[in-house]
């Protein structure tokens, strides 16, 4: 069943996923989180809506509407770190990123996640891949666009203030350096601070999907919030999270600008 999963088609050589901003939590799990509220808190709140104008560029979007707290659609299912020796959270989490336990017991056993990989993780890639061989049918090169945003200060995941920009493509492995080299200056001429493969390389879709020899060129964006929404410094309660989008998104322009050049890339000269 894969009601969870909203998928957009388009024709250009570009796909844009969102494997983080789906707030669902399935019915037989009502009672397993410590709170509904908090197994959503982590959620990328609001991108699928802020890069809503992808579809006005023939982009295809492909995302899940399940809370990562059920299962992370962007770690390696087979349980494996992709940040050895940093903090992270898991395939489905026990914990938020500041280090709340999200059950009142155990959490999820390996059959557990096992049941959640096939049911919802599986899907949403199967779809993924699908999308991917369809436009590398008619294009040859497609880029994957990987959208995340996570609160600006988060101690126990890295310290001080993340830069506005994050972009990864694991050290240069997922795609091409001249689509690296362009959203980078975009990123630079935007006046934002930003970083190329720092805290967040790119996760499981960016590194699994990237093969720039076979014509599929992925990058992960992350975003810090405060490009976008109210992003307080202190830690979030029920009654101040998540804040609004703003009507008018600070990364808004550079966002249109990075797309456009991720979809002129995969068309190649003209």
């Amino acid at each position: 069943m894969t009601s969870f999963l909203d998928i957009h088609r388009g024709t250009a050589p570009l796909i844009v996923a969102f494997p983080h901003t789906g707030t669902d939590l399935p019915p037989e799990l009502d009672d397993a989180f410590v709170s509904p509220w908090l197994a959503r808190r982590d959620a990328d709140w609001w991108i699928d809506r802020l890069y809503a104008f992808a579809h006005d560029l023939g982009a295809t979007t492909v995302r899940t509407r399940l809370s990562r707290s059920v299962i992370d659609c962007n770690r390696d299912p087979s349980g494996v770190s992709l940040y050895p020796g940093q903090t992270t959270t898991g395939l489905c989490p026990t914990e938020t990123f500041d280090g709340e336990p999200l059950y009142a017991g155990d959490g999820p056993d390996d059959a557990e996640i096992e049941r959640r990989r096939a049911a919802y993780f599986d899907p949403y890639h199967a779809a993924l891949a699908t999308e991917i061989d369809r436009l590398r049918a008619t294009h040859g090169t497609v880029v994957l666009y990987d959208a995340h945003s996570i609160r600006s200060r988060i101690p126990r995941l890295f310290e001080g203030e993340l830069p506005q920009f994050n972009i990864g493509t694991n050290n240069g492995a997922t795609c091409g350096p001249a689509l690296a080299e362009a959203v980078t200056a975009i990123c630079d001429a935007s006046g934002h601070d930003y970083v190329l493969n720092g805290r967040f390389k790119g996760g499981w879709t960016t590194r699994h999907y990237g093969r720039p020899a076979d014509g599929v060129h992925a990058i992960q964006m992350e975003l810090s919030m405060r490009g976008y929404m109210a992003d307080p410094a202190e830690l979030p309660t029920p009654d101040s999270w998540p804040t609004p989008l703003d009507p008018e998104p600070a990364v808004l322009p550079t966002l249109r600008t990075i797309l456009a050049a991720a979809l002129a890339f995969a068309k190649g000269p003209a």
